[in-house]
């Protein structure tokens, strides 16, 4: 078994992997790196809107530099591309790579999938091949390879946001797991707790390698369920007094698990519940098209540019009507957050008005910077700013601990972060008995393990 660290193993994003046995390539995610694309949008205003081109994102390292695949001989023997779950660091990618191999199916859960086909839409990428196969978590599929036929497994797992699961490929070497990104969330707001009874069974089976996040391998914690952060939306609503005051709510677009509790708490305010933005309009409705998200008939959702601007001119006059859920928790570029808050609407800020921040800033530096940078406008405008409500999807180092006692991998390679991230999960393993450089390894983007 060899195992191809493509990328996310320097940085927080583009987290691809490739496997192979035999003649047979396997790979796990084509994720995109958002820092780069955040920058053009601010230096080249002219990008905005327009359609990339894979060379583009190449050229500003914004894609895995899946060109490794090419050097090493594997591309040709691609057999599966399987996603874990929705997050653009994992499938946003795709739309401009997944013509590279056009032999291989792309395997998802039906929510991930439908998000893939909304990118695809999105960049106007109509050329495609790929066959796509559906499967749900908690179920598998066979994939036929050149000797042997091959089982690939999805595990339900709690995240933040729908339908993600861990992915397992039984082969005659043993398993290869792939666990990005999880948490253990024993109360979730939507879904069910994740598959603990099976994975226990596939570590009794025998895991060869787990490729699995570290993001916060270094934080001694076990990460908080989703339930808390449902608290904590419904004590943000609570302490905002005035009547006649704007409310904006801005949380991950993805994260319908948050937004159910956003309009469910939302209701109490006895204002009518907007969504305003693309990003927010694209991942409900992919919700809506897979039949998971209940509060669908309570809410309105804004798109296009024209009626959010004709929306936030109604909105200046009739500011205690609605509650305003909206994109631009990260600063982001466009959002309509930070059109807002650089006054580019007909709608202004005022003093006592109300933004809360249902997300935590990713961190990666221009995120920080932007996010610092709206806060002190906002904060200048009198507003009154909730920020950090909030808990992670990731998990912290006791859930990664529970995830090596339960697979008990020969092989642990930490991925999803930077070195400095993924370097305390090699000091976990350590006292789990795991031997660093025979049976624990720190990779770097394109290395190739064998196993």
């Amino acid at each position: 078994m060899e195992v191809c660290t493509v990328g996310g193993f320097e940085e927080v994003g583009k987290n691809m992997t490739a496997m192979k046995v035999g003649n047979d390539v396997f790979i796990f995610d084509v994720g995109i790196y958002l820092p780069p694309v955040i920058e053009i949008q601010e230096t080249e205003p002219q990008v905005k809107g327009q359609n990339y081109t894979e060379q583009k994102l190449r050229k500003i390292g914004a894609l895995p530099d899946d060109l490794v695949l090419d050097r090493l001989g594997w591309r040709d023997k691609v057999r599966a591309i399987i996603i874990g779950h929705a997050h653009l660091d994992h499938v946003g990618a795709l739309p401009y790579l997944a013509k590279r191999y056009p032999n291989a199916p792309i395997i998802a859960t039906p929510f991930t999938m439908a998000l893939y086909n909304e990118l695809l839409e999105d960049n106007k990428i109509t050329h495609q091949k790929n066959k796509q196969i559906i499967l749900k978590g908690d179920s598998s599929t066979k994939i036929k390879g050149t000797s042997q036929e091959y089982t690939l497994e999805f595990i339900h797992v709690t995240h933040s946001t729908i339908q993600c699961v861990l992915c397992a490929l039984h082969t005659n070497e043993g398993v290869f797991f792939y666990a990005l990104d999880y948490k253990f969330d024993n109360y979730p707001v939507l879904e069910t707790p994740t598959n603990y009874k099976r994975l226990k069974e596939i570590g009794r089976q025998g895991v060869k390698v787990l490729v699995m996040e570290a993001l916060y391998s270094g934080t001694e914690r076990r990460t908080p369920s989703e339930r808390i952060a449902r608290n904590m939306v419904e004590d943000a609503f609570s302490r905002i007094r005035k009547s006649n005051s704007a409310i904006f709510i801005t949380t991950f677009s993805s994260h319908i698990a948050r937004l159910k509790s956003i309009v469910d708490f939302g209701k109490r305010t006895n204002r009518k519940i907007v969504f305003l933005g693309r990003s927010l309009n694209k991942y409900i409705n992919c919700a809506i098209k897979v039949d998971v998200c209940p509060f669908k008939k309570e809410i309105e959702m804004i798109k296009y540019r024209n009626q959010v601007n004709s929306f936030l001119k109604r909105l200046e006059k009739e500011r205690g009507k609605y509650l305003v859920v909206c994109t631009g928790h990260q600063a982001e570029p466009g959002s309509i957050l930070d059109r807002i808050v650089n006054d580019e609407t007909d709608f202004r800020f005022r003093a006592d008005d109300n933004v809360v921040f249902s997300s935590s800033v990713i961190p990666v530096s221009v995120n920080i910077h932007a996010r610092d940078k709206m806060d002190k406008k906002l904060q200048r405008k009198g507003v009154r700013i909730q920020t950090d409500v909030h808990v992670s999807g990731h998990a912290g180092r006791e859930d990664l601990r529970d995830m090596l006692e339960m697979l008990t991998p020969k092989h642990v390679i930490p991925a999803h972060g930077t070195l400095q991230q993924e370097a305390p999960l090699i000091e976990l393993a350590k006292e789990l008995g795991y031997k660093f450089g025979e049976t624990s390894h720190l990779s770097s983007n394109g290395k190739v393990l064998k196993f």
